[in-house]
């Protein structure tokens, strides 16, 4: 992380030391930087113009203080739930900048987003185009809605988060496009405003994206000979961060090369960022429990877990962990486990570590996918969350009680 540093040993996060801000409160905790998210924000608008938006996708963190200091920057936001769209009209945010995805939007669902006038459903289905319809004819109002099309592109990430191929759930396959968006285009109800394609996450390069845009390039023309005509394609989202290393497209860079090869179509671009912009703004601290050595392996055990932080060993994803005070001794490759009682449960293998028992760790780029993702497994609280603000830290979540995570229980 850019903003990670050592001061005479001690780890330094947004100017912080991290030894001191940690003191008084219980480990394991989240901490994000403002002012990092701020800069990747500015990154983005930096190549913004009047046909370009940008909704961030609130399923990568959705804490409401984040989401309100993301809305104060001028974005929109993706959102996949009723959940997520109470979570942005609660943090202040305006609405018609809120697009709606995902394959299993229910009934309730659609009435709620169009009751609160959102921009535009993407449709994931023909059985959902027409529950669209028939909810906002009920309500004698009209529902614009974009198409989501799979460009079939293959992209060099995890499958669990490969989202535009012709086998994946999401959307709707190249070949069926066109004649879906016919069948729309006689529905009374639903006025169609867009092309949207997503192709999945923690995409590196630029390549996947533009060969995606050729294929929607097609679809278009074929859908003004149909007197179909779109004012917006949302290229979605998908740009990665650099967990371990990688040499990521740059944000400026990314939003110039799809401007400009979409210029003359004189429509719209949304972009849907969620990872890039708050992925490597998050940290995880927490603290070492016990060190167990032995002939074949050794391991560090912490205060947090996969109840924290399931990346590991869900997508065998990798974070790197660092500490926060810098010991002048002998290294020893640790595998970084939790107190879960599953065997998945760890933070990352085979890593070279000197630290000490009751030494800090940071569980580094863990802003997207991180918290979003915890659970009360083992009936483990879910952490608090802070954030580095003007220069001082400020608690954006409290961490669960026990009473909190058993009021819905019944005996």
């Amino acid at each position: 992380m850019n903003s990670l540093h050592y001061q005479k040993n001690k780890l330094f996060f947004d100017q912080l030391d991290l030894e001191e801000l940690s003191k008084g409160i219980t480990t394991p905790f989240y901490l994000y930087s403002e002012n990092l998210i701020k800069q990747n924000i500015k990154e983005y608008i930096s190549q913004s113009n009047d046909k370009t938006l940008f909704c961030y996708s609130v399923k990568a963190n959705s804490n409401l203080s984040i989401l309100k200091l993301i809305a104060s920057q001028g974005m929109g936001f993706d959102v996949v739930s009723m959940g997520e769209l109470y979570r942005v009209i609660k943090a202040g945010c305006d609405t018609k900048k809120v697009v709606y995805s995902g394959v299993g939007k229910t009934r309730a669902e659609i009435r709620y987003a169009l009751e609160n006038n959102i921009l535009c459903f993407n449709v994931e289905s023909e059985g959902e185009l027409f529950v669209i319809n028939d909810e906002a004819s009920a309500m004698g109002t009209t529902a614009n809605i974009s198409i989501r099309v799979n460009p079939d592109v293959a992209v060099e990430s995890h499958p669990y988060i490969s989202t535009g191929l012709k086998d994946n759930k999401f959307g709707i396959t190249y070949k069926n496009a066109l004649s879906l968006y016919i069948k729309a285009s006689k529905l009374s109800s639903l006025n169609i405003i867009g092309i949207d394609f997503h192709i999945g996450s923690q995409i590196t390069s630029i390549q996947p994206f533009i060969d995606s845009i050729k294929s929607i390039r097609s679809l278009v023309s074929d859908l003004k000979k149909e007197n179909i005509n779109i004012t917006h394609i949302d290229v979605g989202g998908g740009l990665g961060i650099s967990y371990d290393g990688e040499d990521i497209v740059g944000k400026a860079d990314y939003i110039k090369e799809i401007t400009d090869s979409l210029r003359d179509l004189n429509v719209n671009i949304l972009f849907e960022p969620g990872r890039s912009v708050i992925g490597d703004c998050g940290l995880l601290v927490t603290q070492i429990q016990y060190i167990k050595e032995s002939k074949t392996k050794n391991f560090m055990i912490v205060d947090a877990s996969m109840s924290e932080l399931i990346r590991p060993p869900l997508y065998n994803a990798f974070h790197k962990i660092t500490p926060i005070l810098k010991r002048d001794k002998g290294h020893k490759k640790y595998d970084i486990v939790g107190p879960v009682c599953e065997s998945a449960d760890f933070l990352g293998k085979e890593r070279s570590m000197n630290s000490e028992v009751y030494d800090l760790l940071v569980i580094e780029d863990v802003g997207a996918y991180g918290f979003v993702l915890s659970s009360n497994y083992n009936t483990r609280p879910k952490p608090s969350e802070y954030i580095i603000s003007n220069g001082s830290i400020r608690e954006i979540r409290s961490a669960d009680t026990l009473d909190q995570i058993l009021t819905n229980e019944l005996k």
